[in-house]
């Protein structure tokens, strides 16, 4: 079934605010104050599109008093909790300008920054990112696990930022909308984007103290995002080049393989005759698996070349139509 949606806006705008939300209500009518006065010399038409994930409070029926009072605002309801990343593409599906921003739900990201995300996305950028300079955060449970996160990010797929689990983000809606968004993979958007040669900059913006509900986040954490990050590194590197990464793993274990047999050999020739028992079956399972990473790697590459290009009879078929 499709998700609730509580609307009064008519029209498309000219950016989209994408915000996720789960329990906080008691932060729905500040966050509503401090949109509308941030937006309100924006100079441009726009919608906050406000997605409640799930939430067991009071938080929905607060948002749609919000949305029935503000033109501006859209409100949708998940039907349960689905995670941050799921909430947060699904506004970005039912966002209607050519522009998008997201943040969080909290206040910790200021909408007074909103303004100047969209001045510097004129420049001619597609992406703006927001680094929390002067971050409000606990020291041990978010800054250092963050710092450390952010190096790896940027080492594992080539694109250096200060800070990627900023929410507070700028898009153009052609790129975001085309980027695949699951599992905890908010936090590797900007990563994403750079598949599709997106420019990207980043900007300072402000970070404040949270005031209302409780963090989300805790260590525990840190595991799914580990794996998420070795997923998006081989995307990133490897996607146009599947058969490279398959490859290299099929030459390291061929190597270890051939090092083996030579070993086996050198004691089967040699004063012992007789081999180990244990070498024969590292050898056959060896040179399996060599074969079978490079069998991969070109099903990989098939299905990569098919994927970007039809086959030739539906070409010829379509110049005939044509």
């Amino acid at each position: 079934m499709p998700p609730t949606v509580e609307t009064t806006a008519s029209k498309a705008p000219a950016v989209s605010i994408v915000i996720p939300v789960y329990n906080e209500q008691d932060g729905v009518d500040a966050l509503a104050r401090a949109l509308r006065d941030a937006l309100a010399t924006l100079g441009r038409s726009y919608e906050i599109v406000i997605v409640d994930d799930g939430s067991t409070d009071d938080t929905w029926n607060r948002l749609r008093r919000v949305a029935s009072a503000d033109a501006h605002w859209r409100s949708i309801r998940l039907k349960r909790n689905f995670g941050q990343t799921a909430a947060m593409c699904c506004g970005i599906e039912y966002a209607k300008g050519p522009v998008i921003v997201t943040m969080d739900g909290d206040l910790q990201n200021d909408p007074a920054d909103i303004p100047r995300l969209l001045q510097k996305m004129e420049e001619g950028y597609d992406v703006i990112c927001g680094w929390r300079y002067q971050r409000q955060d606990k020291l041990l449970s978010r800054k250092i696990p963050s710092m450390v996160a952010n190096r790896l990010i940027g080492w594992l797929t080539g694109v250096r930022l200060h800070d990627y689990g900023c929410s507070l983000k700028a898009y153009r809606a052609d790129v975001i909308k085309r980027t695949p968004l699951y599992a905890e993979f908010h936090r590797f958007i900007t990563a994403l984007v750079s598949l599709n040669g997106a420019l990207v900059a980043e900007m300072k913006v402000n970070h404040r103290p949270r005031t209302f509900g409780r963090t989300k986040y805790n260590l525990w954490r840190t595991w799914r995002v580990s794996f998420d990050m070795v997923t998006v590194a081989m995307l990133v590197k490897c996607a146009s080049k599947p058969l490279r990464l398959f490859g290299c793993f099929a030459l390291g274990v061929g190597v270890v393989t051939a090092a083996c047999f030579i070993r086996a050999w050198g004691w089967y020739v040699g004063p012992f005759h007789r081999i180990p028992q244990v070498l024969p079956g590292v050898i056959v399972v060896g040179g399996w698996l060599a074969g079978h990473l490079m069998l991969v790697g070109l099903m990989a590459e098939l299905v990569l070349v098919t994927a970007h290009r039809p086959p030739q009879r539906l070409i010829a078929a379509q110049e005939s139509s044509s």
